[in-house]
């Protein structure tokens, strides 16, 4: 019995200490708490065009599964300092891969590294869709090769007027391996259009991405942008964190299967999450017309 207790208190100790948890330090990301319980993640090597070096990808994951498991945090915007939202893949990255893989001659050792390097990096950005919590993207300027791969793996998409986007990765002789190519045709729905973006190579701008339905809206300007998106993400903050997390799991849930799969899923889901408090404490507040029910932390 003394076991038992003791093991409960360690228990209730981690979820009172996980209620208080602090971010990591990061090198290319600058984490911002504008809003209460909206979290601004920004890409932040203004110097380097925001090139995705291989700390920011791994530091791309850890932060967001930190914020997955942070209770303070029920949505995230991702945004960039400097002139590119990013560059895309640091270049002289994979100058220190090519030497990696250099140091051996068998094929076999050569693609094991290779292979073991592409699935790190597609892990990085699987982590935004991972993430419980709703991303918002705010691009401005360029998002060109991995850029694309990152903002794809988000749930809503804006831009200002001056961002253009390119999948840039046939210009460079190889595929995109890092989510485009699987999730951008979702997104837009018309694949001669994509099909024509990620063979050419071609930039296409802030309307086209508007058009075919790549981004949700254009801004003038970057902090009009970002003054309208921490807007949306806050009003997302306020309802139920239950109710929003299981919407997002569902809809990635069944985008990726049959409709009968999906609602297969959101029934063996709903049927506890009915139960919360949550959904008792939303009826009340439509019932009452009380606009802002207060929701526990998750």
């Amino acid at each position: 019995m003394f076991l038992r207790i003791s093991n409960f208190k360690t228990g209730v100790l981690l979820f009172k200490n996980m209620s208080k948890m602090k971010l990591s330090h990061y090198h290319t990301l600058k984490i911002e708490n504008p809003k209460e319980f909206v979290y601004n993640v920004q890409i932040n090597r203004p110097e380097k065009a925001n090139a995705m070096n291989n700390t920011m990808w791994l530091e791309i994951r850890k932060c967001f599964d930190e914020l997955n498991e942070n209770p303070d945090c029920r949505v995230v915007v991702l945004s960039a300092n400097g002139k590119f939202f990013t560059s895309g893949i640091d270049l002289y990255d994979m100058m220190n891969l090519g030497e990696e893989i250099s140091k051996h001659d068998d094929i076999a050792r050569k693609s094991k590294i290779l292979r073991t390097f592409i699935k790190t990096y597609q892990d990085c950005l699987t982590a935004l869709e991972k993430c419980d919590k709703p991303v918002l993207t705010s691009i401005h300027g360029g998002c060109i090769g991995g850029g694309v791969d990152l903002i794809s793996a988000a749930d809503i998409r804006y831009c200002t007027q001056d961002a253009w986007f390119q999948i840039k990765e046939t210009e460079i002789g190889m595929a995109a391996d890092v989510g485009t190519l699987q999730r951008m045709p979702k997104i837009i729905g018309n694949m001669s259009t994509f099909n024509e973006l990620a063979f050419t190579a071609r930039k296409f701008d802030s309307s086209e991405a508007k058009e075919i339905g790549f981004v949700s809206r254009i801004y003038n300007t970057k902090e009009s942008m970002l003054e309208h998106v921490m807007n949306i993400a806050s009003n997302i903050a306020i309802k139920s964190p239950v109710g929003v997390q299981m919407t997002k799991r569902s809809i990635i849930y069944s985008r990726d299967h049959t409709v009968q799969d999906g609602l297969n899923h959101i029934g063996d889901w709903n049927q506890i999450l009915l139960q919360s408090e949550d959904f008792v404490k939303a009826s009340m507040a439509v019932a009452t017309k009380d606009k802002t029910p207060t929701f526990s932390k998750l």
